[in-house]
């Protein structure tokens, strides 16, 4: 497993593992990122990611982007 951080853009990826406090996966299940779903990297800049995840995008940071793990 990888931090979607580390993911190519354009790539479509399968959320194997959210990491981190329960207030953090909470926030992040909250958006959309649970286990078994497909995630696509969108761009990046810096760091900071936009996501595509059940038909939206989402803009995260960095910081947070490392507890989604593919």
């Amino acid at each position: 497993m990888i931090p979607i951080t580390m993911g190519k853009v354009g790539e479509k990826y399968t959320i194997r593992k959210i990491s981190g406090l329960e207030k953090v996966r909470q926030h992040l299940a909250e958006l959309g990122f649970v286990v078994d779903e497909d995630v696509t990297v969108v761009s990046e800049v810096g760091g900071n990611l936009i996501l595509k995840v059940k038909e939206s995008r989402i803009a995260i940071g960095q910081e947070i982007a490392l507890h989604i793990l593919v």
